[in-house]
């Protein structure tokens, strides 16, 4: 997906010295974060104020688009990514700004069974994530960050998505891969994340990022494409199973990439105006009273 503009989006990322890191929504700062010193993981604090830049979903729409195509196969995953990128593109306080992006189908691998039932006992305005998967504290290996506080799974609105889930229509989930945060955010679809979950399942997901660059693409492309053309030239003519050694290699090297077309590239930040000392005060104004714990 190519865009054209704007320069400056209405939602994005600003960063200042000693890994601070803010979202800002048509001028509000909905998420302040700030590395830990050993890198291991992020603290953050919600403000409560992000809006999600896509209009509410409709339960008809829905039920049309599941009649259209099965939910999940890859033409409803299609007809929603194309709906999403269509309000994307108009959305005065969402993150696309110019340049090439990626929504679709998430990296396979990135979400880990064991993590989805923490998010609906373990979602604090003001907490830590933890990097590279391992719990530390346990509760804090999430592998995504909704911007707002989570509804209750019987609120009137999650109830109404309940019953979607349980039809089988439930519209997938947007998310916006944040590199700052090493984590994907919600970007669209609070409620419906809470539904699934509350149904003992899972959403389906749509993730929103960066393209990598093409060259960049290329040079990870190149060794996997002569260690399959080395491979296939191995394959022995009176082999009566080369042919299914063949298939099963194109199939790996189209899965690998693949994979290397939709990793998410590193998330555009801008600089923070007026640097340490205004996020300080930002901080300060908007989540009063917080301030990373001191961890190692």
């Amino acid at each position: 997906m190519r865009i054209d503009h704007p320069v400056r989006p209405g939602l994005r990322t600003e960063c200042a010295d000693g890994g601070r890191l803010m979202l800002v929504q048509g001028g509000r700062p909905v998420l302040f974060a700030r590395q830990r010193a050993s890198q291991y993981g992020v603290h953050y604090a919600r403000t409560g104020a992000y809006r999600s830049p896509l209009a509410p979903g409709r339960a008809d729409t829905a039920r049309a688009v599941a009649a259209f195509a099965s939910a999940g196969s890859d033409a409803w995953m299609e007809r929603w990514a194309a709906r999403a990128a269509a309000e994307l593109r108009g959305a005065a306080e969402g993150p696309l700004h110019e340049g090439d992006w990626n929504l679709g189908v998430t990296t396979p691998g990135w979400f880990v069974d064991r993590n989805w039932a923490k998010l609906l006992a373990h979602d604090p305005d003001r907490g830590h994530l933890t990097w590279f998967g391992y719990g530390d504290p346990e509760e804090d290996a999430r592998d995504l960050l909704p911007l707002r506080a989570l509804s209750a799974p019987d609120a009137a609105r999650v109830k109404a998505y309940r019953r979607q889930y349980r039809e089988g229509v439930l519209p997938p989930v947007l998310l916006w891969w944040v590199s700052g945060l090493n984590s994907p955010v919600v970007l669209d679809g609070h409620d419906r994340l809470v539904a699934a979950l509350a149904e003992g399942g899972r959403p389906e997901i749509l993730m929103l990022s960066r393209r990598v660059d093409a060259a960049y693409a290329a040079m990870c492309s190149a060794r996997p494409v002569e260690e399959y053309a080395s491979r296939t030239a191995a394959l022995e003519d009176d082999d009566p199973l080369a042919g299914v050694k063949a298939a099963v290699a194109s199939r790996r090297l189209a899965d690998t990439l693949r994979a290397i077309e939709r990793a998410p590239e590193i998330t555009r930040a801008w600089p923070v105006a007026g640097g340490v000392a205004a996020w300080e005060r930002s901080a300060a104004a908007h989540v009063p009273g917080w301030g990373p714990a001191p961890m190692p």
